[in-house]
């Protein structure tokens, strides 16, 4: 019997605990759901576990979606192969529609008005998607109808790479094995059954519930809003039907999805393992999610909305978590060659971009990710989404160092082989995201296994300099026309890049790469002000010697490499209305042009750049300018950032899917996915925008700073801010941090789970000094050390509870 309601009770409002150190404040415990009752047919849905996903909409229906394989890329998926286009439930002859959608923390919901209520989820392990449907009392019985219909291909090629999908996807075939609908094409195989045998079945070429005849995507725009098949589909249907005696109490029919690569035998095992006890899976998925959600539980008394978005950023996070086995790797060179295998990956695991159309291996998604997992205490996938970008790149780039750029399931390296120009930074930010993980984590095992890789990624971006002025050429993020070679962001990565490895260096006692290291760094950072900030655009040039305005103009306050007089000039004039919209940062800014469509938006500076501006809100703008502001203790301007990221995911009025963090955000150049056809909009749930969440909470507004590697740890909160959590994960132990102020007083009481030496204080505000600084109730020697956040009060301690007062 289906018990969500039991089940789910931990994860509704309300269950909390004292934060530490007796603050007074508190902070609920897990994720609340999330509802939505309008336009659910407009809304799409994702469903995922680590080897199952599904891409819907919020009313039940499964429409056509998504443009790398047209159409294509909802339903049903398991990596690297797609099962089914979707499956339609029917009552008494009456096609199910839901009146309300529920998305909880690993499960959605969805309400019928004929009484019954459907459940979703995909265990985590297994290649299935379990649905449950509750019918309530009273007695009666029903006549329940399943249809399917089947569309086994890959997730490489596309709709217009060489081949393309129309040219290799064949017809799948439908057969009925006395319990389950089993769909076969080669060895992919895909089984549709239920916990109970069916009264009889149909095969056909339709059956997709009420969307009869099927409406099919054109291969180019116009395309209708709403279709139902890709132009390359080639799949086939089936139709189950039961009798079902419905007692008073109610009575739960659970249903699987299953299958794969290696055909149907072992899909019908996953069948079989999925079914065998539908809800203990169910229990035991929101228990997983119960632990996503206990790592870092936060309360923000005067921001409830950025502490909310933190709580569903972490299963933002665990939703993007993907596996595939046995990825034959080859370069497709931007899919126009189609070469053998040079190796084969045994296993991958990933953080995946973006549904529907980006749940794939990327670098630079996975590295801006990394800073959010860390902060949510998810060290281990974005660890194996790093050891799956060394394994492919090794075997793909010949171990040359370079990262590829993105990936598909199967192992097809779209973008990134040696020949191919870019991008640059990704492997300048891998050395950034080892470091990054080893001092949260304190493992030295992980350290010493990705140092080799670190070294030859560095090497490599350097020797990308052909004019030998120390700064590698190569695409950046932005891959936009009149751009020079030498981009921003990979210049700023790069000096990152080599610090960071000047660290791990240090650390394995390395001292020549260390020296090599620090050296290529510094006489980079010596010349990067005087050579790259572009005082007309009082911002910094966005590639050597041009100014377009694009948001990768805020790197070098990202990453802290600015001096504070230079960067409160570049992140004020980022804050004007050229630059910013109602939520965040544009990706192309606007002021004089030369480009044909002039110049849509106000001024804020006189250069003419040779772009027109492009005013697309991407949630990773949004995220890095947030960071940006956070590195300089200017909280107040960051909270437009962090709030424009949470609006788009919990804000009624602007999310698509209820607690998703899409891609873009409505925006004067990008209309609102909700109001866009299914074949064009962007990603309903992307992974990195978490990084300008959960980054400035815990690292900026709590101060939390580990260095376990080393056996330290900062944790230095901004005075200014009314904040608390619990359960930071820090290697093997966790810390509580909650900070409080009064008056001239500000109030850091910490539980430090960990062992290492601590460092606890506090960013005072600008402008004053300290009076009194007592440490467990006794006066205690201290430090003052003035960073890019202000004046820091540091005192020495240990693991353990302690409170810090400082006054002033």
């Amino acid at each position: 019997m289906l018990t969500i309601t039991a089940t789910v009770t931990g994860l509704m409002p309300g269950a909390v605990r004292a934060a530490p150190g007796g603050a007074g404040s508190v902070v609920p415990s897990v994720v609340p759901e999330l509802s939505e009752t309008t336009r659910l047919a407009d809304r799409r849905t994702v469903v995922s576990g680590d080897r199952m996903y599904q891409v819907g909409a919020a009313d039940g229906s499964y429409p056509a979606t998504g443009w790398h394989i047209r159409g294509e890329m909802g339903g049903f998926w398991t990596p690297p192969v797609k099962l089914l286009d979707g499956i339609w439930f029917a009552v008494d002859g009456q096609w199910l529609t839901a009146t309300r959608f529920t998305n909880g923390a690993g499960y959605t919901r969805m309400a019928f008005p004929q009484g019954v209520e459907r459940t979703d989820f995909a265990p985590d392990g297994t290649r299935a998607a379990l649905i449950g449907l509750r019918f309530t009392g009273p007695a009666r019985t029903v006549t329940l109808t399943v249809q399917a219909h089947s569309e086994l291909l890959p997730a490489y090629p596309w709709g217009w790479t060489t081949p393309g999908a129309g040219d290799t996807n064949r017809p799948d075939t439908g057969a009925f094995d006395g319990r389950n609908l089993v769909f076969r094409d080669g060895g992919y195989a895909a089984l549709v059954g239920s916990t109970r045998r069916p009264d009889g079945h149909r095969l056909g070429a339709g059956m997709r519930g009420p969307r009869e005849p099927a409406v099919v995507c054109p291969e180019e725009d116009p395309a209708p809003p709403r279709c139902d098949d890709g132009p390359f589909g080639r799949g086939t249907g089936g139709e189950l039907t039961y009798t079902v005696d419905v007692p008073a109490n109610g009575h739960t029919v659970w249903f699987a999805v299953a299958g794969g690569d290696g055909g149907a035998g072992p899909a019908a095992a996953d069948l079989a393992t999925a079914l065998r006890d539908p809800a203990k899976a169910l229990r035991d998925k929101i228990a997983s999610r119960r632990a996503v959600a206990a790592y870092t539980t936060v309360a923000i008394p005067c921001d409830p909305l950025l502490a909310r978005s933190v709580a569903w950023s972490k299963q933002n996070l665990a939703d993007s978590v993907q596996q595939a086995r046995d990825l034959d790797v080859f370069a497709s060179h931007e899919g126009r060659e189609n070469p053998p295998p040079v190796g084969t990956v045994p296993r991958a695991r990933w953080f995946g971009a973006g549904w529907p159309d980006y749940p794939w291996i990327f670098a630079t998604d996975g590295e801006y990710t990394a800073f959010a997992a860390v902060a949510a205490g998810q060290f281990e996938p974005a660890m194996d989404h790093l050891r799956a970008l060394r394994d492919i790149s090794d075997l793909v780039n010949a171990r040359s160092g370079k990262v590829v750029h993105e990936v598909t399931p199967d192992g097809q390296v779209y973008f990134g082989a040696n020949d191919d120009a870019g991008n640059t930074d990704e492997s300048a930010k891998f050395p950034s995201a080892v470091a990054l993980l080893w001092r949260w984590s304190g493992d030295d095992r992980f350290r010493d296994e990705m140092y080799d890789f670190s070294v030859r990624a560095m090497r490599y971006v350097l020797a990308l300099d052909a004019d030998r002025d120390g700064w590698p050429e190569g695409l950046g993020n932005v891959e936009r026309p009149g751009m020079a070679e030498e981009k921003l962001d990979v210049a700023v990565y790069t000096i990152r890049g080599l610090r960071d490895l000047a660290d791990l260096a240090a650390s394995r006692k390395d001292d020549a790469t260390r020296q090599w290291a620090t050296r290529e760094a510094d006489e980079r950072a010596r010349r990067f002000e005087r050579e790259w900030w572009f005082p007309r655009g009082v911002s910094y040039a966005d590639s050597y010697g041009t100014f377009q305005r694009h948001w990768t103009g805020v790197t070098p306050m990202e990453t802290g490499l600015s001096t504070k007089d230079t960067a409160t000039k570049a992140l004020d004039q980022r804050e004007k209305a050229c630059y910013t919209g109602e939520f965040g940062l544009f990706h192309t800014g606007t002021g004089p042009t030369s480009a044909p469509a002039g110049n849509p938006g106000p001024v804020c500076d006189p250069v003419v750049s040779t772009v027109p501006a492009e005013r697309s809100t991407f949630s990773l703008n949004t995220a890095v300018m947030a960071v940006a502001e956070g590195n300089y203790g200017r909280l107040d301007a960051q909270r437009r950032y962090t709030t424009g990221n949470a609006r788009i995911q919990l804000d009624p009025a602007v999310w698509e899917l209820p607690g998703a963090m899409p891609e873009i955000a409505p925006s004067p150049d990008f209309v609102a996915n909700i109001d866009q056809g299914f074949l064009t909009r962007s990603s309903v749930l992307q992974a990195w925008g978490a990084y300008g969440v959960l980054w400035p909470v815990v690292r900026q507004y709590l101060g939390v700073d580990p260095d376990l590697g080393r056996g330290r740890l900062a944790i230095v909160p901004d005075s200014r801010t009314t904040v608390s959590a619990r359960d930071i994960r820090l290697g093997r132990g966790s810390a509580d941090v909650a900070v409080s102020r009064n008056g001239r007083t500000v109030r850091v009481a910490v539980d430090v789970r960990v062992r290492a030496e601590v460092a606890l204080g506090a960013v005072l505000p600008p402008g004053v000094s300290t009076v009194d600084v007592r440490l467990d109730g006794r006066p205690v020697r201290h430090s003052t050390v003035d960073t890019n956040r202000g004046t820091e009060v540091r005192v020495a301690t240990t693991k353990g509870r302690h409170v810090l007062e400082v006054r002033w």
